[in-house]
């Protein structure tokens, strides 16, 4: 393990001599853009741990993505390594099917301070709720970024992140009511206390969303991918590539929807992974929208 390693894999070829946010904020952006959010190890018969040596081969050499705990935790580890100010956070996920937050907290975070300001670094969330750039954490805020507007909240020492998108535009109308799309235009991402955690807080989580039949990732084969001007999301076997504003206050969002044989070859293509093990897609209908 080693960061040159690292920061080949994430093609990041910039200055590691200040830790600043203008620094962080580059090499986020390079890991988002090369490691997918993906839990495609569930549906090919892998199992997924948390160990750092594991989560390492798995993103660095093996070339492939993970969720939350794995990528967040590996971003941790190379901001650490780099002498950044850093700690982990555990979040309860907002699911708009129920209406409801989690009550499992599923969702690791990257708390980091810069000069006494505290921001938020979250590289596992995928789809169109991903940061693109490190959020600082002050209450009422809105903080513009390209895929729209984030906002934190704090009640009673609970932090609260929503996000609001612009209008979408999709060509092909056979999806426009797709389960698949947000409806609404401001949407509950997550809630997280400051309590600092450790990967052992996320043990029991981690087995839980890889195997219950009422985990999200056992329902849907994910991988998703941040691109320049959207992001890219192969969720079963549709295939959905977003441009972020294309037209003024507008997003673009294409589906294709793929046959078995297309699936891997779309996985290379668009994503840079070639699984060892094969890929059985799946796509139970709700609780994920892009």
């Amino acid at each position: 393990m080693n960061l040159e390693e690292y920061f080949s894999r994430t093609g990041y070829k910039g200055s590691l001599e200040k830790q600043d946010l203008e620094t962080l904020t580059d090499i986020f952006q390079h890991h988002i853009r090369a490691v997918p959010f993906e839990n495609l190890s569930i549906h090919c018969g892998e199992k997924i741990t948390l160990e750092l040596e594991h989560v390492y081969n798995k993103i660095v050499r093996r070339k492939r993505g993970g969720w939350c705990m794995e990528n967040n935790q590996l971003l941790g580890w190379v901001l650490k390594h780099l002498g950044y100010d850093t700690s982990f956070l555990g979040a309860y996920v907002f699911n708009p099917h129920q209406n409801a937050y989690a009550t499992i907290m599923t969702h690791l975070l990257v708390k980091v301070v810069i000069d006494g300001k505290a921001y938020i670094v979250d590289g596992g969330f995928g789809i169109s709720y991903q940061m693109w750039q490190p959020m600082e954490l002050v209450s009422g805020k809105d903080q513009s970024q390209a895929p729209g507007i984030f906002r934190f909240t704090e009640k009673n020492a609970i932090w609260y992140l929503e996000k609001m998108r612009r209008k979408q535009y999709i060509p092909n109308q056979n999806f426009s009511n797709s389960d698949l799309l947000e409806k609404k235009e401001c949407r509950k991402v997550y809630m997280f206390s400051l309590e600092p955690r450790t990967v052992e807080d996320f043990r029991f989580q981690c087995t839980y969303l890889q195997t219950s039949p009422d985990s999200l990732f056992t329902k849907k084969s994910i991988c998703t991918l941040q691109t320049t001007d959207g992001f890219r999301a192969l969720i079963g076997w549709t295939f959905t590539e977003t441009t972020y504003n294309y037209k003024e206050n507008m997003d673009l969002v294409e589906f294709i929807t793929l046959e078995d044989e297309e699936v891997e070859k779309t996985l290379k293509e668009k994503f840079n992974i070639t699984l060892d093990r094969k890929l059985v897609p799946i796509n139970v209908k709700g609780s994920y929208t892009i």
